[in-house]
């Protein structure tokens, strides 16, 4: 019972990702990656990852795609369904999500993924802060610039002239 129902919140997330990028509606994308992001916090709870479960509620889908909505909402005929909305490399980019899928592939066939698992998975709250500031200082402040730079191109994006 217990893997079944990983696999339905698996399934969740695999579904919600091939609508997000395959949606028509670019407020329907955001949406489904709304229900992705949380079907993906569903699996950190499953897995007893609360506070990941809660910080990728919060954060993410409460905040990014909240940010994404705003952006969507305040660009002006950006859901214009007269806009042509095909894109003429299907095929390159298949070839290269073939390859890239074959890597992963010969990656995970190699590798003995239950050494990556800990033995214990009791982590406090005050050990994933000091690990965030000395640790993964660098990559948290990369993706801290990474936003704003979102931020500042959805401003620009948005901006009426």
């Amino acid at each position: 019972m217990s893997d079944i129902i990983f696999y339905v919140i698996a399934g969740c997330v695999c579904l919600f990702g091939l609508l997000s990028v395959t949606a028509r509606s670019i407020f329907h994308c955001a949406m489904f990656l709304a229900m992705g992001l949380l079907s993906i916090a569903g699996l950190y709870f499953y897995l007893d990852a609360q506070f990941l479960g809660i910080i990728q509620t919060l954060v993410y889908v409460g905040g990014i795609v909240t940010l994404f909505v705003y952006a969507i909402k305040l660009t002006t005929h950006i859901d214009d369904t007269t806009i042509k909305q095909v894109n003429a490399q299907l095929l390159p980019a298949a070839v290269i999500v073939i390859f890239l899928f074959m890597i992963i592939l010969r990656l995970f066939a190699g590798a003995d993924l239950m050494k990556l698992v800990p033995s214990t998975a009791s982590t406090s709250i005050a050990q994933v802060g000091e690990a965030f500031m000395t640790t993964y200082a660098l990559p948290f402040e990369f993706m801290s610039v990474i936003l704003l730079a979102a931020l500042v191109g959805a401003i620009v994006i948005g901006k009426v002239k």
